[in-house]
């Protein structure tokens, strides 16, 4: 959405807009967005969910159904007063959040895809689960010095349409025999989407 917003290739919003390789908007040393010129935003048409609600922060069911809202505290040059007042269908609906919840509705199934392949491609009997996938959420979340991951640069290189990109990705997956890179991307995949990393795996937090 902030490709299309910009006219800028995915990779290079990546690299200018975000950190842990495309789940996280990118914040500058004073506290402010990268993606801020003075006061204005620069990718507005385009801003991701997280902005779309704020002052209001999502709290994730992983298992999908229920989701609550709740304010947050504002962030460093910011009042955090809009969507205080009035009723929150209203706020939601003016923000066009739907359209944005409906897309991480689409993508969540990916995690549980991703999750399967990486069953069928590790011996769990001779390999512990919860160092793998230690190992896997580290390498999703690092800032640097990472290894490249083909199935993470394709999460954030969405193509024209949402079904060709998760048909992409499924193919993707369904065909890789590189566990770790997999599970990495199921990690980042779940964080991008809110959930705390321990999704990726179904372990306890």
């Amino acid at each position: 959405m902030i490709a299309r917003a910009t006219g800028v290739a995915s990779a290079e919003v990546v690299r200018r807009f975000t950190i842990r390789r495309g789940s996280i908007l990118l914040f500058n040393a004073d506290g402010a967005c990268a993606a801020l010129h003075g006061t204005s935003c620069g990718v507005h048409r385009g801003r991701p969910l997280a902005c779309r609600l704020y002052p209001l922060g999502l709290e994730r069911n992983p298992a999908g159904g229920v989701e609550r809202f709740v304010q947050l505290d504002p962030a460093p040059r910011s009042a955090g007063v809009y969507g205080v007042s009035g009723k929150l269908a209203d706020f939601l609906e003016s923000q066009g959040v739907s359209e944005y919840l409906a897309m991480n509705d689409r993508y969540r199934p990916l995690i549980a895809m991703f999750r399967n392949r990486v069953n069928e491609l590790v011996d769990f009997e001779k390999v512990e689960p919860r160092e793998f996938w230690r190992r896997a959420t580290r390498e999703a979340l690092a800032e640097s010095a990472y290894d490249a991951n083909p199935i993470i640069d394709a999460l954030f290189d969405p193509g024209d349409s949402v079904a060709g990109h998760i048909e992409s990705l499924t193919k993707l997956a369904q065909e890789t025999n590189a566990a770790e890179s997999l599970a990495a991307a199921a990690v980042l995949l779940a964080v991008s989407l809110g959930y705390s990393p321990s999704v990726a795996s179904e372990q306890p937090q």
